[in-house]
């Protein structure tokens, strides 16, 4: 039964320690926009510029190569 209490007071620990994260999120603002943060894996590929070396080189095939598939 000492096991149970246990249990039942760490999970409720746990449940204010995720209240308070929530709540510290949204005064600092962490919410703001959400939006952005489904596109952030493609940022990094924007900044380069440039296509990977195989996407250029099939990119430059499609475009008027005489290889044969």
């Amino acid at each position: 039964m000492e096991l149970t209490w246990v249990a039942v007071l760490a999970s409720l620990m746990m449940a204010a320690a995720a209240a308070c994260v929530f709540i510290f999120a949204v005064k600092k603002d962490y919410f703001r926009n959400i939006e952005d943060a489904k596109y952030q894996v493609f940022w990094s590929d924007l900044e380069e510029g440039s296509l990977p070396p195989a996407a250029a080189q099939e990119k430059h095939d499609e475009g008027g190569s005489a290889k044969s598939r």
